[in-house]
């Protein structure tokens, strides 16, 4: 879009591609402000507030035919107060108005479209509007003018009906306490064994979106249990979205979600988090199967991410558009002549034929490959990936789609998750060093001098104080990053901000912890989310954190904090248990007995290196080969982001590379290097270990109970192999 000869409104000032996206509109729009309120105070004028982010097609959609639109604007503009909102930016106040909308209409999405009195109490509310009247759907315009006709005649019965709405929003976001144990994750289980689609994968029917944390519960269900059924149900899942269209066969990835029970025809937008937790999800997968496709597709998402949504800086980026050139779907999609034109005739029919590439076409008349027909052999999987790479190339000079580059610590906080456990199973050390290097960002670029953490970095402006998600999920991806490089700076700094968190956000009173903090902007509402819907909620998130810090610092307080979490919010998990999958995943870590594992390092390793330092108990540098003398008797290996070496054995490296060869869900480890006391500062339970026979040890305690410790790998495993039955510990 070309803005020449337009004066751009006061969005223009923002750093939310979302709101810049709408800065040259006619609309006389305000950023969410007191100065809007103020305005509308003065001028007695209802609030139309919309919100929605910058890869939302159906925004897109609404923008073209209202808000570019001079007839809808000049309207807007003399009777209402027009504001707009980027949801990821404020997802406190997206809450708040989903909430009433959903509560109105029955349903929810975006844009969503609402309106308020000048001291923000909502008295309608929807989604997308047509500008004019349509099959049954009300026109924007003619709201528009209903409204502004009743603002000026019924005045006080919209104000009375914002107050009633009010009063909905806050008892819906009421807590509903009350026990869980195993027939909680038993009664979870049967739902979605119920739901179930058995032809297709996934749960229920068209539209299917991925919510891989479902797939986490089934995972850890079968651990438990060895229900062989909640396993195949996972493996079918995972294997059916990667068949689809869902994902690209092209250029990798996943989208958002498929509209169609097929997993056929995505909603192409390709978010952040769905990619980090999707690959947490093969990644798991292929500890719990050792199938190798599902590491591959789990490399596959990380070279995608890796490649397209990192910034020069080392954070991720947070999505990108369905559309391109103003068509949905319009970079993805093929005709067989195209693939002939790339990959010549003979080689373009048999990869049409294996991706379903046709004349005919699935979607508006072109193709989305997909290998729903098809099943490759080891032959044809290396005639594809040569193709594959020839159409990628061809495909990158296409019009890409639009992408949002800002930086969200929450979704940061996930990809960090995500690769430090797929670098620590698949032993790709880059993929650490990304996760670092993209923690070290956040860390120093995104928390204020007096240590809060802030939610949206761009353009070199870190802003918003940072809401629940930002706080558990960076907390979560810290934890696994301690795991995967044993630094204790992220063990130290995943401790603080969980600390921050639980003065900032938790309920003294009823228990739980709110969407948005006590120093933040105080709203109609302050609720609390546990609904683990796209991604997991908070709360969720932040007691299976609390559950794995208690373990790693030997913390009960924290354990005590996620006790209180499963019972502030029993009621709502034995009601609709399968609506709350992550956190039925830290019962299940609470109700299994937990395994801790900690390694303490033999003495005498950086006798074994020429050079190098020792850093938080690692091995850093790089053996000096001039000496002959030590590379005889020492192998030098880099793996998990660590270099390591002994003498004669890599015991170090083995143990770890232990920890991650198998699906241990409820296990947490700790290393141990008594020349560094920052771990003993922060778990002081560590202090009491050491190396026996000056070997590196293993020790291994679980259910409150310690094993004697080993030195060998082989021993480490038959101990982690070991599972308490669940069942006869109730």
């Amino acid at each position: 879009m070309t803005h020449s000869n337009k004066t751009p409104n006061r969005l223009i000032h923002e750093k939310s591609p979302y709101l810049l996206q709408h800065a040259y509109n006619p609309v006389d729009w305000f950023p969410w402000s007191d100065e809007a309120f103020e305005k509308a105070k003065s001028e007695d004028k209802p609030i139309f507030l919309s919100i929605g982010y910058s890869t939302c097609h159906w925004c897109h959609v609404m923008e073209r035919e209202s808000f570019e639109d001079e007839e809808v604007s000049d309207f807007l503009n003399k009777h209402f107060v027009a504001i707009k909102v980027d949801r990821e930016e404020r997802p406190d106040i997206d809450h708040i108005y989903m909430t009433v909308c959903q509560a109105i209409t029955g349903h929810g999405g975006w844009p969503l479209s609402v309106f308020l009195t000048p001291d923000k109490k909502p008295f309608y509310a929807g989604t997308y509007f047509p500008k004019n009247d349509r099959m049954g759907m009300v026109g924007f315009i003619t709201l528009l003018k209903r409204i502004s006709d009743a603002w000026n005649k019924n005045h006080d019965t919209l104000l009375e009906s914002s107050d009633q709405i009010i009063n909905i929003v806050e008892s819906q976001s009421d807590v509903f306490p009350g026990e869980v144990g195993m027939e909680t994750l038993h009664a979870a289980f049967r739902d979605f064994e119920k739901d179930f689609d058995s032809i297709y994968g996934g749960f229920g029917s068209a539209p299917k979106f991925p919510t891989p944390h479902n797939l986490y519960f089934l995972l850890r269900y079968w651990y438990i249990t060895k229900n062989e059924s909640a396993l195949k149900m996972v493996e079918k899942t995972l294997d059916s979205m990667h068949r689809g269209g869902i994902y690209d066969h092209i250029g990798f990835g996943f989208s958002r979600y498929s509209t169609d029970r097929k997993w056929l025809v995505p909603h192409f937008e390709k978010m952040l988090y769905d990619n980090a937790l999707l690959a947490i999800a093969y990644v798991e997968a292929f500890q719990a199967t050792k199938k190798s496709e599902y590491a591959e597709i789990a490399n596959q998402i990380f070279a995608y991410v890796l490649r397209d949504m990192t910034s020069p800086e080392g954070a991720f980026y947070s999505a990108e558009d369905a559309d391109s050139e103003g068509v949905e779907g319009k970079f993805y999609v093929w005709t067989p002549a195209e693939v002939n034109k790339v990959l010549g005739e003979e080689a373009g029919i048999k990869f049409c034929t294996l991706y379903d590439i046709t004349e005919r076409g699935n979607f508006e008349g072109k193709s989305i490959p997909n290998l729903l027909k098809s099943r490759l052999s080891p032959e044809d999987r290396q005639f594809a990936e040569e193709c594959r790479q020839k159409l990628f190339e061809y495909r990158e000079k296409r019009i890409h789609p639009h992408k949002d580059d800002k930086i969200l610590t929450a979704w940061n906080g996930l990809m960090i998750a995500a690769l430090s456990i797929g670098g620590r199973v698949l032993g790709n050390r880059d993929y650490i060093d990304a996760a670092a290097k993209a923690a070290d960002f956040i860390l120093q670029k995104m928390v204020r001098e007096d240590g809060r953490l802030l939610a949206r970095y761009r353009d070199g402006h870190a802003a918003y104080p940072a809401y629940l998600d930002d706080y558990s999920f960076l907390v979560w991806g810290l934890i696994e990053l301690y795991q995967a490089t044993y630094r204790t700076e992220y063990l130290r700094h995943a401790l603080r901000l969980n600390d921050d968190m639980v003065r900032l956000f938790l309920d003294e009173k009823e228990g739980g912890l709110f969407i948005y903090g006590s120093d933040s902007e105080q709203l109609i509402s302050r609720p609390k989310e546990l609904y683990d819907g796209a991604t997991p909620s908070g709360n969720s998130v932040s007691t299976m954190n609390f559950l794995k810090l208690a373990r790693l610092a030997g913390r009960t307080d924290l354990e005590d904090l996620a006790q209180q979490q499963f019972y502030t919010f029993g009621g709502s998990l034995n009601a609709v248990p399968r609506a709350y999958a992550f956190m039925l995943s830290a019962l299940g870590f609470a109700l299994s007995g937990s395994t801790e594992v900690v390694l303490v390092e033999g003495p005498g390793m950086a006798d074994a290196f020429a050079t190098g330092d020792m850093a938080n108990g690692v091995m850093t540098g790089k053996a000096d080969t001039a000496n002959k003398g030590y590379t005889a008797a020492c192998r030098v290996k880099e793996t998990s982001g660590r270099i390591l070496g002994s003498y004669e054995t890599d015991s170090l490296e083995e143990m770890t590379a232990v920890l991650g060869k198998d699906f241990h869900p409820f296990t947490v480890s700790v290393l141990v290097n008594h020349e560094n006391s920052d771990l003993v500062a922060l778990a002081p339970y560590t202090a009491n270990y050491v190396a026996v026979d000056e070997k590196t040890t293993a020790y291994v305690c679980r259910n409150f109970s310690c094993m004697a410790p080993v030195t060998t790998p082989g021993k480490l495993a038959e101990l982690l192999s070991e599972q308490v039955d669940v069942n006869a510990q109730l």
